[in-house]
């Protein structure tokens, strides 16, 4: 099974759902009720939930099998519908914010099914490391940090600050997409998706950036909530925190399972 062909499903290299340029193009309700950070939070958590259904439910049907292979072909489809109707959604939220009520939700879960498929294909090919329970943990234990250093504002958002992040985070993306051109030529950068140490310290890399777009994240949902924008932006800040974790996670995930092949 080759991990880094499970790991080319990451689309979530970048988070263009959070940006300043939003709230102008969002116009101010003139009555009823607005985005808060109690009610994103709630939106948050809700999300979530529906993710981890949605992974829960791949995850076991995976092990329905009698082997790996017999697993895969079973998650399969969902790994294809949740791959492609999340990279969808995710579009359709990113241009239709106010649609974002509907289509988080449903995006949430298909996030879920492909997480959750992909997850066990790994646990499946280094059985008996629990990589998928650590990258969990650390994914937690990487968004409570993040958001202590925020709110305690050890981390400042200053604007070089955010010129850095998204300056990295572009980065990244412009190699993965190359790498990822190249490998339908059959070319493979063995510094991005090998287990060297050089492979390593890149992932562990991406992984520290991956966690800093999450106190931009934090930074966004914190001022929308003081704009008096409407109430369905909410969703929206939810879904934007939500792509940064799945990318997180799954960035945890690679690197553990490129330290994992090397034993």
């Amino acid at each position: 099974m080759n991990t880094n062909l499970i790991f080319m499903f990451n689309r979530n290299t970048s988070n263009p759902a959070l940006t300043k340029r939003i709230f102008e193009n969002i116009s101010m309700p003139a009555t009823g009720e607005i985005m808060t950070l109690s009610g994103t939070i709630n939106k948050t958590i809700l999300g979530f939930l529906l993710l981890l259904l949605g992974a829960f439910y791949t995850w076991t049907r995976f092990y329905q099998g009698i082997d790996p292979a017999e697993g895969l072909a079973l998650v399969t489809p969902y790994l294809i519908g949740g791959g492609i109707g999340g990279l969808i959604l995710a579009v359709v939220t990113i241009f239709k914010k106010e649609w974002s009520p509907y289509t988080v939700p449903i995006y949430s879960v298909l996030e879920g099914l492909l997480l959750g498929g992909l997850s066990a294909l790994v646990e499946a090919q280094f059985q008996g490391q629990g990589l998928v329970l650590r990258a969990v943990t650390l994914t937690f234990g990487t968004f409570f940090t993040m958001l202590f250093l925020y709110k305690s504002r050890i981390i400042k958002v200053t604007q070089k600050f955010k010129l850095g992040v998204v300056a990295a985070t572009g980065g990244i993306v412009i190699v993965y997409l190359i790498g990822f051109v190249l490998s339908l030529f059959g070319l493979r950068l063995e510094f991005l998706y090998g287990n060297s140490m050089l492979s390593i310290g890149i992932s562990l890399f991406v992984v520290v950036i991956a966690a800093l777009n999450l106190v931009l994240d934090f930074d966004f949902i914190e001022q929308g909530s003081k704009k008096n924008i409407p109430k369905f932006m909410e969703w929206y800040g939810a879904f934007g925190l939500l792509v940064t974790l799945v990318w997180l996670y799954l960035e945890i995930l690679r690197l553990l399972s490129k330290i994992a092949s090397r034993n």
